[in-house]
């Protein structure tokens, strides 16, 4: 058993509590008899004398007892022990005020290791858990600050910030009435691409202007996002008509001028480190940092996440001495952070050290997420984001590639090329036995350039269709498996779509954390804003934080298992992009669609589960030695014996022998509980040893093998597939699934009885009213248009035909056939001066885009207006016009 279990409330309170007092500042002295109290600042004085018992220490600020601290044990819990804490603060004789019965305003209690603490000024305050105790003077300004006044403030503030949507605003009141409920953790969810971060700026903004609060920082999980953030901040208008930063201070970390846009305005300052250290309850302000940074600043650079340990982004960013006051509010924006257990834990770590409100923003809420946040407050999913016209709808096409979905087996006396992934040396050979891969190991173990190829051509075909039709090629981006050196497989996607595409070099790059891919954040600069490149290839890099509006294919080609990251990856497609009047992306699942079928419910936020984290061998071990659990440890030390039997090399074999006989790990596993049982002495001095626990962690493995098997062909073809709330569906079954939807619902809704029975109704309300009811019940006009070509061949199918012919099988007619017979029958018996038929073309060219015909649109459209507009079209057809334009809508519903 440790030293703890007989450690005394006394020895607690002399080698824990009294240390983290005094290094906060807390001058621990001992009550006597004739105390003038009145002189004490910042003190913390012992066996402090109240009606009911001494209290362990009562904390005094500018003369003024302000705190009461209960000490316990370092083996009693703390979560329960406030209420003696309670009990001396009502019986205080000499108090400055009193708050619901209490003589002092905060408690404290505390075993040394964890910290409760309650203000009870508030009843609606809970107790909560402190990672280090205040300082005298995080004491005094929380004493001082009129946080009721404050949420009045915020209150009597009309949420009416500029250029604000209705679902920001809702964002912005959940936020500020869960503050004024005193709750001090909350998440806000909203999709990809619908302005988290304006919302949150404008949030922000109202919460220094009322006073609650002071201090606010912002953190983010990328140093490019933490460069976006902060120019979101400097841009913001406030509505005095000043930006940001000239009503209050903002701070980021050091910047490069590679971490901006082109054409980008910075004029932020980095924040001194005093600011962190020695918090000033005069400073109002806003700092933008990335979590790693802050992680760093608190933990040392241990902390930095796995992927980020050789970013030199954070090399002159050192562990600062911080005090939990530093910040009153926490955002943590993307905050689903976190896809290995590890970073999680960091990121936790990071967010409960502050005792300040912590807001997280994310689109993806993760299970951690959750647990930490609780539920969000307010929501704003993607599919409600696309019916609002905030973010556009994905089409969906299965890529089935044989390779993908069934493996390679490769026959015996075949040849391939042999590569060595650490050195890249290639050999040729013909296999002298069959082997066989499973689809997991492709582009792991074995590739075959053929179905890369056939891939790729397949995704090309799709692209030149919508060059030919929209006049662009999208800009596409590829997801790739890997990109190890020797054997990479988005190397092998980037040259085989340089064959393909056959556009010049430029037109296709690779963007990865790869340190052969020159200046990355560039690379996505360029994709974003310039012609070229027109493809990109990546593995990760790409798939969240980065805002591409003009992106509008997305291919597949490594397999995804976590939610998150799949509905992060096809957030970068969901932005609108006005310049090129994008109406939706295509996603290519190139495993057949079973990635799209896996995650068909992604919109609705499901949750992901982190994968739990490996506990290091060493911390087995020393779980074995203390006798924590011993019979579970020396099992799970057992398994971890036998994978390294599994992986060694020989020359492991060799280094292992310096430590058991033969360097034989499996006969050592075998052994190890009959050891630990019978000989545990000399068995635990070889594992305590820290060479072989050395040994045991970075053992050597023998090469492995890639293969190349260009003589492998694959068989790959795709077709579309659209989205009827949770199934996917081939273009046939899609009709079908249109034309008992039309059927089931002709006779109980308006707009579709204007269509099917009463044509003279036909108008631009019931037509708004038709497409967003389709859109509501996942029937978009050009999904219903594409699977019409596909399955009639019959192209630019109008909306009103598509209802006829999936009620009664009525003939499919394109969009300007329609508009050619309804001409046709209001003014085919009719004589026509030249003017008149000029004039019936601009109608005809405005039908063919709207399809209906309003009295106001001869004034508000070009085509009209340029011309003479209603006026002119009056003085044409003079007092029959009203009456040809309910005609021409009646003649096109007919």
């Amino acid at each position: 058993m440790g030293d703890s279990f007989l450690e005394s409330e006394r020895v607690t309170r002399k080698k824990r509590i009294d240390p983290k007092l005094k290094h906060l500042g807390w001058i621990v002295t001992p009550y006597f008899l004739g105390m003038d109290t009145s002189q004490l600042n910042n003190h913390a004085v012992e066996e402090y004398p109240t009606e009911n018992g001494p209290a362990d220490y009562a904390l005094f600020v500018d003369g003024r007892l302000i705190g009461i601290l209960e000490a316990k044990k370092v083996t009693v819990a703390t979560i329960n022990t406030l209420e003696q804490a309670k009990r001396y603060a009502k019986g205080l004789v000499h108090s400055i005020g009193t708050w619901n019965g209490y003589m002092v305003p905060f408690l404290y209690s505390s075993n040394g290791e964890q910290i409760s603490f309650l203000d009870v000024r508030n009843t609606q305050n809970l107790p909560r858990p402190l990672a280090d105790f205040h300082t005298p003077q995080a004491l005094k300004e929380s004493f001082n600050r009129n946080f009721e006044v404050a949420l009045k403030r915020l209150h009597d503030t009309p949420n009416d910030g500029e250029f604000m949507r209705p679902y920001q605003k809702k964002a912005v009141n959940a936020i500020e009435a869960t503050i004024a409920d005193r709750k001090r953790k909350m998440l806000v969810a909203m999709a990809t691409g619908t302005g988290k971060t304006f919302m949150a700026v404008n949030s922000v903004y109202r919460l220094l202007k009322s006073g609650a609060a002071k201090r606010i920082l912002f953190l983010v999980d990328r140093k490019s996002l933490a460069a976006q953030t902060a120019v979101s901040f400097s841009a913001y208008s406030t509505p005095a008509g000043n930006k940001f930063n000239q009503e209050y201070e903002l701070f980021s970390q050091r910047f490069r001028k590679e971490d901006f846009e082109e054409g980008d305005k910075f004029d932020i300052n980095v924040l001194p480190n005093e600011y962190l250290t020695k918090p000033d309850a005069t400073k109002t302000f806003v700092y933008v940092a990335t979590i790693q940074r802050m992680a760093i600043n608190l933990l040392g650079k241990s902390a930095v996440f796995a992927d980020e340990n050789n970013d030199s982004e954070h090399e002159e960013a050192d562990k600062l001495d911080i005090p939990i006051h530093a910040f009153d509010i926490v955002i943590a924006d993307e905050c689903h952070r976190g896809y290995t257990s590890q970073d999680a834990s960091v990121w936790k770590e990071v967010l409960e050290y502050f005792d300040a409100i912590k807001i997280g923003l994310t689109a993806t809420p993760a299970l951690h997420t959750v647990a930490y946040f609780d539920q969000p407050i307010s929501r704003y999913p993607i599919e409600e984001a696309i019916l609002d016209g905030y973010l556009v709808d994905y089409n969906a096409v299965k890529v089935n590639s044989g390779v993908r979905m069934t493996g390679v087996f490769l026959k015996e006396g075949e040849q391939v090329e042999k590569i060595n992934p650490q050195t890249g040396q290639l050999s040729i050979e013909n296999l002298e036995d069959e082997r066989a891969y499973d689809s997991s190991k492709v582009e792991r173990e074995v590739t075959v350039p053929d179905s890369n190829k056939k891939v790729i051509q397949e995704i090309a075909r799709y692209a030149l269709d919508f060059e030919r039709e929209r006049g662009r090629f999208p800009k596409t981006l590829i997801f790739a498996v890997n990109d190890v050196s020797h054997v990479s497989h988005a190397d092998q996607l980037v040259s085989i779509c340089k064959e393909v595409f056959n556009r010049g070099d430029d037109f296709v790059v690779k963007i990865t954390g790869n340190a052969n891919v020159d200046r990355p954040l560039q690379k996505i600069k360029m994709f974003r804003n310039r012609p070229e490149p027109k493809v990109v290839v990546t593995v990760d890099m790409l798939s969240t934080g980065v805002d591409i509006p003009a992106l509008e294919f997305i291919v597949f080609l490594r397999p995804v298992k976590s939610r998150i990251l799949w509905e992060q990856m096809l957030g970068r497609g969901t932005r609108r992009c006005n310049d090129i009047n994008k109406d939706s992306f295509t996603v290519f699942d190139c495993f057949d669609g079973t990635l799209i079928e896996y995650f068909k419910n992604v919109s609705n936020f499901k949750f992901e589960a982190p994968g739990t984290p490996a506990v290091p061998i060493e911390e087995i071990i020393r779980r074995i030695y203390n006798n924590e659990d011993r019979e579970y440890n020396v099992g799970v030390l057992v398994k971890r014996l036998r994978r390294i039997e599994k992986t060694m090399s020989a020359d492991a074999r060799l280094d292992f022998a310096v430590y058991i006989p033969d360097g034989d790990i499996g006969a050592f596993a075998n052994a190890v509980p009959r050891l630990i049982k019978n000989d545990f002495g000399p068995t635990m001095k070889l594992l305590n040893n820290k060479d072989f626990q050395r040994l045991l962690v970075n053992y050597k493995k023998p090469p492995q093998t890639f293969y190349v098997a260009r003589e492998q062909e694959d068989t790959v073809y795709s077709e579309p597939v659209f989205n009827v709330g949770d199934r996917y569906l081939k273009p046939a079954e899609y009709l079908v699934a249109f034309s008992e939807f039309v059927k089931t619902h002709k006779a109980d809704i308006d707009a579709m009885k204007v269509v099917l029975e009463k044509p003279k109704g036909w108008n631009t309300q019931v037509l708004r009213d038709l497409r967003k009811l389709l859109l509501q019940n996942h029937f978009q006009e050009p999904d219903l248009r594409k699977a019409h070509n596909l399955v009639y061949h019959k192209s630019l199918v109008d909306i009103i035909s598509m209802i006829k012919h999936a009620d009664k099988k009525e003939p499919l007619l394109s969009v300007n056939e329609r508009i050619d017979k309804a001409i046709e029958k209001v003014f085919g018996d009719k004589i026509l001066d030249s003017a008149q038929q000029e004039w019936i073309s601009y109608i005809k060219e405005h039908l063919v885009t709207n399809l209906t015909l309003e009295e106001d649109d001869f004034n508000d459209m070009p085509v009209f207006e340029n011309h003479g507009g209603l006026g002119r079209f009056k003085r044409l057809f003079k007092q029959d016009y009203k009456i040809l334009i309910e005609e021409i809508n009646a003649a096109i519903a007919a």
